[in-house]
């Protein structure tokens, strides 16, 4: 499994492209070569950023899913919708496609979040407003994610 570090800044152009920061390119180069899934995301209005090798884990999950079942079949088709394989050029740039910068809210400035083995895409102002929004219960959640009154 990857895990990604750090929070960064960036601008994307008029095009949809954006510059991959140095430092989250060198922690990616070892998945260059393999490509990446760009997906709009189930919580926020942001995207994110699959390494081909964990897109091909969840999907082996989800190939384990009843197709049988209206309900599985219709959480995957609103789960993969909108999907692209995506790949980062030889100028270590981001193509994001128009139709995923209208749903993240994308103009220019853009922030890209690790989340461990994912890279969330958000447009900057989008970003700030859910870390404040999440700020006010962060540590009761805290305490209730990783607090360990959970039984394990």
């Amino acid at each position: 499994m990857n895990s990604f570090i750090g929070t960064y800044e960036c601008k994307a152009d008029a095009k949809g492209r954006l510059m991959i920061p140095v430092a989250l390119k060198t922690q990616l180069s070892p998945l260059l070569e393999e490509g990446f899934v760009l997906k709009r995301a189930v919580f926020q209005s942001c995207l994110e950023l699959y390494p081909m090798s964990e897109w091909k884990v969840l999907m082996e999950k989800m190939n384990g899913l009843n197709r049988f079942s209206k309900k599985n079949n219709d959480f995957i088709r609103r789960f993969t919708a909108g999907v692209k394989v995506v790949e980062v050029d030889a100028a270590g740039r981001l193509l994001i496609p128009k139709e995923l910068c209208l749903f993240a809210g994308i103009d220019k400035e853009l922030v890209l979040s690790s989340a461990i083995n994912i890279i969330e895409i958000w447009d900057k102002q989008r970003y700030e407003q859910a870390i404040d929004d999440a700020t006010l219960d962060f540590a009761d959640l805290a305490e209730e994610v990783m607090g360990g009154d959970n039984g394990e």
